[in-house]
């Protein structure tokens, strides 16, 4: 494998791997986004109570600018309330299945992400390929791991939607999205990455005080 590789309707012999591994390499983790975390950051749903909680209160007001009684007007705000509910149960029943159906792995030679719950779909991401990775922290506890790919190797944004960076669309970042224990994840993926390029591995680690800087801004994982 010397760049990504796109796999559908692979055979599994481990649950997330396309195919079986080649000799002499080995899983070391496996895990998958939290679906409220996803639904938030990925998906929107907050932006979008927001989005129909500010229509609302416009609408209400406008109504008793009007010389709508209370009542009247918060009975003239049920339709937008029944559409606002709607779009966001449909928002969080995706993400739900996306986070459901999706299994980010990590072996001693490369990043897989798999997605899809109507066509499973597998995303290979060699080491070779990676050129650097960044670690963001969430105060929810889960983090974000970003994977940089060294030119000339680039993935559909599109495709790999919501397991990539946001708004990196013209050098697309696939990664690992809303996952629990995040650091640890982090350094597993720090001492693969070094081991499968010779060098010694670069630990994630923040100054001291630097929790609140930490969950705010990106860290790198590895060179």
């Amino acid at each position: 494998m010397t760049g990504p590789v796109l796999l559908e309707h692979a055979t599994e012999e481990i649950p997330g791997i396309p195919g079986r591994l080649p000799e002499g390499e080995r899983l070391l983790w496996q895990g998958r986004p939290r679906w409220w975390p996803l639904a938030v950051r990925a998906y929107r749903v907050r932006a979008a109570a927001i989005y129909f909680a500010v229509l609302g209160l416009v609408g209400l007001l406008a109504g008793l600018r009007d010389g709508a009684t209370v009542g009247a007007a918060l009975l003239a705000l049920v339709p937008l309330g029944l559409l606002g509910l709607t779009a966001i149960g449909l928002l969080a029943l995706l993400a739900w299945l996306s986070a459901r159906a999706t299994t980010y792995s990590l072996t001693t030679r490369r990043a897989i992400i798999q997605g899809g719950a109507a066509l499973p779909v597998s995303v290979n991401l060699p080491f070779a390929t990676v050129a650097s990775a960044r670690l963001r922290l969430h105060g929810d506890g889960t983090g974000d791991i970003a994977l940089a790919l060294a030119p000339p190797h680039r993935v559909s944004y599109a495709l790999l939607w919501p397991h990539v960076r946001p708004w990196r669309f013209a050098s697309p970042e696939p990664g690992f999205r809303a996952i629990a224990e995040p650091e640890t994840v982090a350094q597993i993926l720090a001492r693969a990455l070094a081991a499968a390029s010779g060098q010694a591995a670069a630990a994630v680690a923040a100054p001291p005080g630097a929790a609140e800087d930490r969950r705010a801004r990106p860290e790198p994982v590895a060179a």
